[in-house]
């Protein structure tokens, strides 16, 4: 019996150096850092211990506008882009023909360069000196006045950050959801049936709870993603985003490091320990809701 637990942590034994060694170390050095006052990135030295980087994160402005980005593109993408997965998923399940060319056609943007998407949606809606960007062709086309989506008013700057957002993450859950429907077992559907069950409860009471784990998961890897989004900002508004008025948390960290306002990992610690009890909490909120919500 002693020989087999042995082995069985011999077994776990690269996963739990691998783990240690990438994910609890760093996690420890970063509460560290952001518990020292006054570090002196150059002679790594600090003027003692304490929660003034907690309070200089929390009173800068900077910090506030991107904990309001970042919450403002977590509620908007995460439920419109699951339902949009949701709805598509469900249309494919239904479409016998052509069905693999859909799925092909949805999952392209998936495979794209982030950049190189954020680069078309910027020629899209940007205006220049030489075009006001197709969208904003098509809204004169309807008598409305254009507006500069990527340097104009915040809603509108907001709203192509959601759009391309929902955009990317679109191809992934439709992915996920259709091999969910896919698995579902025929028969509840055919008993269902000859009861004269209705479209909609059989949708209800048999196609939500069945793929409710997996809708439980986009969930939580959505909201995590979306707390983490970074990149998606870069490739539409640049690396300026404290001047765009569009930075998040993961690049509120990034600006301390490495940024404008570079040299400061103190702080940039302060704002990781904060985001990351901002996403520990909501995902034990998830976990506590899924226990009613989620069948498996």
């Amino acid at each position: 019996m002693k020989n087999n637990k042995l082995k069985g942590w011999l077994y776990l034994l690269p996963a739990i150096l691998f783990l240690g060694i990438f994910m609890v170390y760093p996690l420890i050095d970063v509460m560290i850092y952001s518990l020292e006052e006054g570090y002196n990135f150059v002679s790594q030295t600090s003027q003692g211990i304490g929660l003034f980087n907690y309070s200089y994160v929390l009173h800068d402005p900077y910090f506030m506008q991107a904990v309001k980005n970042t919450f403002i593109i977590v509620i908007i993408t995460v439920p419109l882009s699951t339902g949009f997965a949701l709805l598509i998923s469900l249309a494919l399940n239904s479409t016998k023909k052509l069905k693999e060319l859909f799925q092909t056609i949805y999952f392209l943007p998936y495979v794209t360069n982030t950049l190189a998407v954020g680069l078309v949606f910027m020629i899209l809606f940007k205006k220049t000196a030489y075009t006001d960007g197709m969208i904003n062709i098509l809204i004169q086309l309807f008598g409305s006045q254009g507006v500069d989506f990527i340097e104009g008013p915040y809603w509108a700057k907001m709203f192509v950050m959601c759009f391309y957002t929902i955009w990317v993450v679109l191809p992934f859950k439709v992915l996920i959801l259709t091999s969910a429907l896919a698995s579902v077992n025929q028969d509840y559907y055919n008993a269902a049936r000859i009861d004269g069950t209705s479209k909609g409860r059989i949708f209800r009471r048999i196609t939500l709870p069945m793929i409710s784990p997996m809708l439980f998961y986009l969930i939580i890897t959505g909201f995590i993603g979306a707390f983490k989004a970074y990149s998606d900002q870069v490739a539409l508004f640049g690396t300026d985003l404290n001047g765009a008025g569009m930075n998040t948390i993961v690049g509120y960290v990034y600006d301390m490091l490495y940024g404008y306002a570079g040299g400061y990992p103190s702080y940039a610690s302060a704002a990781a320990i904060i985001l990351f009890v901002i996403v520990l909490t909501i995902t034990c909120i998830n976990l506590m809701v899924s226990r009613k919500a989620v069948h498996y």
